[in-house]
């Protein structure tokens, strides 16, 4: 059984994303599921980072992301590529930012709390598997060090993933 380590009061950000990457790798081990790790990710994350409401994974199916495990609120079910934060950043294959969600055009509201919102697409080889979305009810809660952060834990995410069908992205796979 896994137990998280508490955060130092002052802990910077970069050292608290370090922390909750070494954490989630132990706490992935050697598991391959996808629904086991996405719901363990999320459940780390939103016990880990500060001022968050909501943490989840969509997963990529055809040209829509349907809802996957998740901490938080009932959610949105299935939004398109291109529409909203998520569909935004799925078909933009790059992360997004968010400040003020109401200042986002198109912005789909499945939590009327949430204020800001980042959204990290999940990619392996160029291949769309899925975006972590993570929701605050502060506004201009993320910045480039979340961003930073959070493409990290995407990657240690990923590396869980690795299949035959499927290359290992790791750091330690890329030193082979």
């Amino acid at each position: 059984m896994h137990s998280l380590s508490r955060v130092e009061p002052g802990t910077s950000k970069n050292e608290l994303y370090q922390q909750i990457c070494e954490q989630l790798s132990e706490l992935l081990g050697d598991e391959k599921n996808f629904v086991a790790n996405a719901a363990n990710t999320s459940a780390l994350l939103f016990q880990s980072l500060p001022d968050v409401n909501w943490v989840g994974f969509y997963v990529a199916e055809g040209r829509e992301l349907v809802l996957g495990p998740f901490q938080g609120k009932p959610a949105c079910v299935r939004i398109r590529f291109g529409k909203g934060v998520c569909g935004t950043a799925a078909s933009q294959q790059k992360t997004l930012i968010v400040p003020d969600v109401s200042r986002f055009p198109g912005h789909i509201v499945c939590d009327p709390a949430s204020q800001s919102e980042i959204a990290v697409p999940l990619l392996n080889w160029g291949k769309l598997l899925g975006v972590l979305d993570i929701d605050s009810a502060s506004v201009n809660r993320f910045d480039d060090e979340d961003r930073d952060g959070l493409e990290s834990i995407g990657a240690v995410f990923l590396a869980s993933q690795a299949t035959n069908d499927m290359p290992d992205l790791s750091e330690e796979a890329a030193l082979r």
